[in-house]
């Protein structure tokens, strides 16, 4: 009698489960939201959703399953780390023309620049005081160096900006800064890395210090750049962990003197890399253009499988694809791997300045480097009208649940500096709650890359951008 009734009890309340979950009300899409209204355009993008299928079943359960994690897995396992400026990066470069003319597509152009090459040597930080203890760091980028037998100080902790400014001088001069800003998000929390160095020098600190920018630690520094100032005296300046940031810091409010040596050294010149533009041209109206696009630079730590390895490749493979499948639309399918991305965006400025003119041809431009887990849809700059587009495309998606449109006005980063003209684009949004765990750290290798997730985006990359170069209508602006 007790198992009858437990098993009825759990019967009743599966069904009770069951009601609540089909009485919940639909989540309103994009469109619904906003109101959109396209006409006709709709219908004619739903009639995309056949090719939409044939793309995902080709790289999801097709003859392209786990080609992007394998040639992404072969290409990192190759050349590794890819700092901006370096051999290792031109060879990779090479490496990226060869892999794409074996795929008979030859249409392939790259542009050169002048590049910043900032190289790492020793880096060592360590403790006197309180305790004697090693500290694990990471110079950023284009950081000077220190005298050779270090700068010994110190520390003077801020958790703000408004903290460190509420600061005398006289209480900062000679010191070494430590910002030990808590992560909210990274475009609020990375000002502390990027302008530290500078905040600090302008109050006479003799080094900067800056916890590292994640929300999740396992004793990693994660680089980065940062940036001087042609005004203000160039500093020492590096990341530390979020467990040495915390040390500092409690001895710091228990008033008791923490006391560092760092030592620093590194070497910096100019050198010139390349921009890489694949083109898989249009039948109709070449000469417009939808870009896909990711960084092929990485930081000189970890692989830079995720950054940007990841989007490096679900871009290469877009005209791939499409090629692949015969699937030529009427514009021009660009693939562009951008180089010096990490030292500040300098291949994407390059390209920018280059083409200024030809950006009117400019249909709409794709970046992914903010990883590539499961996709989750498009984060979109843009009018109104063209997000109504854009949404109304993402609806063939619901399969693979990618349907979902954000709204931004920075995409990206290296694409920021073709739409801030008005460009309409877009960056791939996915599930990267894990991110920046690995971010500009030597976590950032092959084990954070997932093939399955890999090969949603790149079906997701390849469609998208196939669908924009081809429905009737260019996106406005």
């Amino acid at each position: 009698m007790y198992l009858m009734c437990k098993v009825l009890f759990t019967i009743f309340l599966r069904f009770l489960l069951i009601s609540q979950v089909h009485s919940l009300p639909k989540k309103k899409s994009y469109s619904e939201i906003k109101s959109c209204n396209i006409g006709n355009l709709a219908e004619e993008i739903a009639s995309y959703d056949s090719v939409v299928r044939d793309i995902v079943d080709y790289v999801v359960s097709g003859p392209f399953k786990r080609k992007t994690y394998d040639e992404l897995e072969k290409f990192v396992d190759m050349f590794g780390a890819r700092i901006s400026g370096s051999q290792v990066l031109e060879d990779s470069i090479d490496y990226m023309i060869k892999l794409t003319q074996d795929e008979d597509l030859t249409d392939i152009v790259t542009e050169e620049l002048e590049v910043p090459h900032w190289v790492r040597e020793q880096e060592k930080i360590t403790m006197l005081e309180p305790r004697s203890k090693n500290i694990a760091v990471l110079g950023l980028g284009r950081s000077v160096s220190t005298p050779p037998e270090g700068v010994t100080s110190d520390v003077v902790v801020f958790s703000s900006f408004k903290e460190f400014d509420d600061a005398p001088i006289e209480y900062v001069e000679g010191k070494i800064v430590l910002f030990n800003a808590i992560y909210t998000t990274y475009g609020e929390t990375a000002s502390y890395r990027t302008q530290g160095a500078v905040r600090a020098a302008e109050k006479g600190a003799v080094a900067s210090l800056v916890r590292s920018i994640t929300p999740f630690s396992i004793n990693s520094p994660h680089t980065g750049s940062q940036y001087y100032s042609e005004n203000v005296t160039k500093i020492p300046t590096a990341a530390i962990t979020l467990e040495d940031a915390d040390l500092i810091n409690r001895f710091y409010t228990r008033g008791e003197k923490v006391v560092l040596n760092i030592k620093m050294q590194s070497s910096f010149e100019t050198k010139t890399s390349r921009n890489t533009l694949i083109d898989f041209k249009g039948t109709k109206n070449p000469e417009k253009l939808v870009i896909v696009s990711g960084h092929i630079d990485s930081w000189d730590v970890g692989q830079g499988a995720m950054d940007d390895g990841g989007g490096l490749f679900v871009s290469w493979a877009a005209p791939i694809i499409l090629k692949r499948l015969n699937l030529r639309p009427k514009r021009t399918v660009r693939a562009i791997f951008w180089t010096a991305e990490e030292l500040g965006l300098i291949g994407a400025a390059a390209y920018a300045e280059k083409h200024k003119n030809e950006s009117h041809n400019i249909n709409f431009i794709m970046e992914s480097d903010e990883g590539t887990f499961a996709p989750r849809g498009l984060a979109v700059a843009g009018t109104q009208e063209a997000r109504c587009i854009i949404a109304e495309i993402l609806k063939l998606f619901e399969s693979i649940n990618a349907s979902t449109l954000v709204e931004t006005d920075s995409p990206g980063s290296d694409i920021t500096v073709i739409v801030k003209d008005g460009v309409p684009g877009a960056s791939l949004h996915n599930a990267n709650e894990n991110y920046f765990w690995f971010h500009h750290t030597e976590g950032d290798t092959m084990n954070v890359e997932n093939p399955e997730e890999l090969d949603l985006c790149t079906a997701f990359w390849t469609a998208v951008a196939y669908i924009i170069a081809d429905i009737s209508v260019d996106i406005p602006r």
